[in-house]
């Protein structure tokens, strides 16, 4: 089991990376996103993994850590948050450059720059 976990860490992750490199908005947007998934699971999985325990102290003799589960209780909501200030952002880029990449080059901004002053 453990391993299984480890691995879908190792390819989130993997990939998350991958889509962060690409030259468009949406690319990176899944990727940041793949990438807060992976630690998510990555934080849940550091409690251990123990099936039919609880999750609270009940004077049961073996119980699961409940720190990891408040942990990514709050890191979902804080990644949704951040997703949807990403996503506004890449679409106001989107409509005032009518492009989606990612970086804008130095020459395509000199033309803009000369005529402001």
């Amino acid at each position: 089991m453990e391993l299984l976990v480890a691995s879908a860490i190792g390819m989130m992750t993997a990939v998350g990376v991958y889509l962060v490199l690409h030259q468009r908005t949406f690319p990176v947007i899944v990727g940041l996103t793949l990438l807060s998934y992976a630690v998510n699971v990555f934080l849940f999985s550091s409690g251990r993994l123990l099936v039919n325990r609880p999750p609270i102290i009940t004077g049961a003799d073996a119980y699961t850590d409940p720190l990891p589960q408040a942990l990514v209780l709050t890191a979902i909501v804080i990644s949704f948050g951040m997703t949807a200030l990403i996503v506004v952002l890449a679409l106001r880029g989107f409509l005032e450059t009518e492009t989606d990449t990612a970086d804008i080059l130095t020459e395509d901004l000199a033309p803009e720059a000369e005529a402001d002053k």
